[in-house]
């Protein structure tokens, strides 16, 4: 899964990831709600955990705006505002789940998962494509046209990454926090590699090429124009 955490204190969100990497998920972080807005509803994810305390714009406010943009991602709360009210203010905000801090990351983790397992909306792509190439979230399976073509597990998550941005350059720092969940220069060419070998796997057995480098900034996955 692909999850976006919006969580404004660091040590939490950190803790968060870390077990969501652990349990082979991928977390991209936000600590302002308004640049949360933007990221939820420019690229997809698969859950989002919301706290309500944020800076630039309230969890309440955020969730609101998200599904007034028609997105229908599953969201859980997790906050320290735990009254009955509150709650309910949060279900009714468009909330799919309510958690109350401290917690268990256990627990956490189990809520993700019922929510992620619920039948997706007809607006939630399952089927990321680009030209000829398809890439199927539930069967876990990549094809381009009718050649299935088989990568390793973070091999398939980078090319995710790249398909949700379509046609932006995504930079080497990005993929590394997308990919990787490295915050920090790891000073290898661990980006480097896995292009290589992703571009070998669905560019080069065909005519027209989709992974593109950007030089000296970063990577697009596109069609020609």
């Amino acid at each position: 899964m692909r999850i976006l955490v919006i969580e404004d204190d660091r040590k939490t969100a950190d803790y968060i990831a870390k077990g969501f990497a652990e349990a082979g998920h991928v977390c991209d972080i936000m600590a302002d709600g308004r640049d949360a807005l933007y990221h939820a509803t420019s690229e997809e994810f698969d859950v989002m955990i919301v706290d309500r305390m944020l800076p630039g714009l309230d969890g309440l406010s955020l969730l609101k705006a998200i599904r007034a943009a028609r997105n229908t991602v599953p969201a859980i709360f997790l906050t320290s505002i735990g009254g009955v009210d509150d709650r309910v203010e949060g279900l009714e905000a468009g909330g799919d789940d309510y958690l109350v801090k401290p917690f268990a990351f256990s627990e956490l983790l189990a809520r993700v998962n019922a929510l992620s397992r619920r039948p997706p909306s007809q607006e939630q792509k399952t089927v990321l494509r680009v030209a000829d190439l398809a890439l199927d979230l539930i069967k876990r399976r990549v094809m381009r046209g009718d050649q299935l073509i088989e990568l390793q597990p973070r091999e398939f998550t980078l090319l995710e990454v790249l398909m949700r941005g379509e046609g932006r350059v995504l930079t080497r720092t990005m993929l590394l926090e997308k990919v990787w969940e490295f915050h920090f220069d790891p000073k290898t060419s661990v980006v480097e590699t896995h292009i290589s070998r992703l571009r070998a796997k669905i560019d080069r057995p065909f005519e027209v090429p989709l992974l593109h480098t950007i030089r000296n900034i970063g990577y697009s996955l596109h069609a020609p124009h």
